[in-house]
């Protein structure tokens, strides 16, 4: 089965479910309003290099365009990594209770796009936030997911696609115990599998992922 539309891969979207931690008491009388301004902006920024990014593949744009936009995104990452290691040490894990959703999305974005040791360094301050209800339980299974693709391992809730180099189809990366997925989605307050994958069917996929995962050792994605 060939996944003909993969959602909220690189570029966030919120949702309602049930599950454990979807959704936030925010008083904006209490945010620290210079700090939600400085995430809000980052936000902003991760967000719009990566639309500009995506639409020009999508458009197939001249692959100058399509390299410069990926210069640019790599630059701002970087920018946008070091602001938010210096706010997380002198500030440690900022909530939406604390800067609004939006700006601790911005936060949490910037962590998910970073390299693999970014990830798996902020990987237990994630899961405590979690624990607190300071984070979307959705934003640490995504991220789990992220660093088993890039370590070469099955993904845990199947919020992880690629596209194959030769054919351009995409896929969902190979998962681990797929008959539990869904129990696992649900407790981390994400969507259903046919709600978040146009097309999906898990059949379909069981009997494709033989070929995923040849494709995925083949070309060596992660």
């Amino acid at each position: 089965m060939k996944i003909l539309n993969i959602l909220s891969l690189l570029i966030f979207s919120s949702f309602i479910s049930t599950g454990q931690v979807t959704s936030f008491s925010i008083d904006d009388s209490k945010l620290n309003k210079p700090l939600a301004d400085t995430l809000e902006a980052i936000y902003k920024s991760d967000q719009s290099t990566r639309m500009a990014y995506i639409q020009a593949k999508q458009q197939n744009k001249d692959s100058n365009i399509i390299d410069s936009l990926a210069c640019v995104m790599k630059k701002t990452d970087q920018q946008n990594l070091t602001t938010i290691n210096a706010i997380i040490k002198m500030y440690g894990w900022l909530s939406p209770q604390k800067v609004g959703l939006n700006a601790a999305q911005g936060l949490f974005l910037v962590i998910q796009h970073a390299d693999l040791k970014t990830q798996e360094d902020f990987l237990p301050m994630i899961r405590e936030a979690e624990k607190k209800g300071e984070i979307l339980s959705s934003n640490l299974a995504i991220l789990e997911d992220r660093i088993c693709m890039r370590k070469g391992k099955k993904q845990i809730y199947g919020s992880q696609g690629f596209t194959d180099k030769e054919t351009g189809e995409k896929y969902i990366y190979p998962i681990n115990d797929i008959d539990g997925l869904e129990t696992r989605r649900k407790a981390m307050g994400m969507p259903p599998m046919q709600d978040y994958v146009s097309g999906w069917n898990v059949e379909a996929y069981k009997k494709e992922l033989q070929n995923i995962e040849e494709i995925v050792k083949k070309q060596d994605i992660r």
